[in-house]
């Protein structure tokens, strides 16, 4: 037994070693996360002067906790809306405005999650300011909800305005009273843009941008967002006033899944 142990004791090293080599995966084995193609940006790098208040990576949204894929509170577009959207930012700032963007490129995993929270019927801990009068079972009905978004492709953004100097907007507290986000502005969650007469992501057809029930200093606001961003080469959506497309896109037909976060990015030329 002495003249074999040595033996045996090698024997058991090798085939360790094997093992944990085939459990360990090579470099290309190895899990990497998608990244963005050339052609895409972040707006701070285009624009640094356009508020950014990215309300899918806090809690304060419609599913009430941050949404998969945003591993950092930024904006990311294709080159030209993030251009595109300079140019109108120089054009409100001339007139004592800037814009406030508060989503941006979105990864479907992002769509995803929000279609798990959709089809979880119980969870409606948001609907008091997000859907007070929509009964969460048509949220895909109504097209609130959709398993793909114009977002993952990269070229649309949600956003409003903001009257200059931009006051803060306080941080929501997850679990504080919810308010109708189609109530009075004074009535509404606290945010400093100006009166659109709805809170973003406002699921309800007062909403729609050209719904006749705002007041005219309401009116006023969407048609300064929208004639602004228009003359830019964006479409809006007619069942959002915060929602818009830079056209023609760079990529129509592909929606993305990369992170959203600096890492994901192509290296900036600016």
């Amino acid at each position: 037994m002495t003249l074999f142990a040595p033996a045996l004791r090698k024997l058991a090293v090798t085939a360790a070693a094997l093992f944990a080599a085939a459990i360990v995966p090579s470099p290309a084995q190895a899990h990497t996360e998608p990244q963005a193609p050339k052609g895409f940006v972040a707006l701070r790098d285009v624009d640094p002067t356009i508020i950014q208040e990215m309300r899918y990576f806090t809690p304060h949204n419609f599913v009430g906790e941050p949404i998969d894929g945003y591993r950092k509170p930024m904006c990311i577009l294709t080159e030209p809306a993030a251009k595109a959207l300079h140019k109108a930012q120089r054009s409100l700032l001339r007139k004592g405005y800037s814009l406030k963007v508060y989503d941006c490129y979105r990864p479907q995993r992002a769509v995803d999650h929000f279609v798990r929270w959709a089809e979880d019927l119980k969870d409606e801990r948001m609907k008091g300011e997000f859907y007070p009068r929509v009964d969460k079972t048509r949220l895909f009905e109504d097209g609130y909800i959709a398993k793909k978004s114009g977002h993952s492709r990269g070229s649309t953004v949600d956003l409003t305005i903001v009257r200059l100097p931009a006051k803060p907007t306080r941080p929501y507290v997850p679990g504080e009273p919810l308010k109708p986000c189609y109530g009075p502005q004074g009535e509404r969650f606290p945010d400093n843009s100006v009166d659109m007469g709805t809170g973003f992501d406002c699921f309800d057809t007062l909403s729609h941008t050209d719904d006749p029930r705002v007041t005219a200093k309401q009116r006023a606001h969407r048609d300064l967002l929208r004639g602004t961003l228009v003359k830019s080469g964006f479409v809006n959506l007619p069942e959002e006033w915060w929602h818009f497309t830079y056209k023609p896109e760079p990529f129509p037909d592909t929606y993305f899944d990369f992170p959203v976060s600096r890492r994901a990015l192509p290296v900036a030329h600016f």
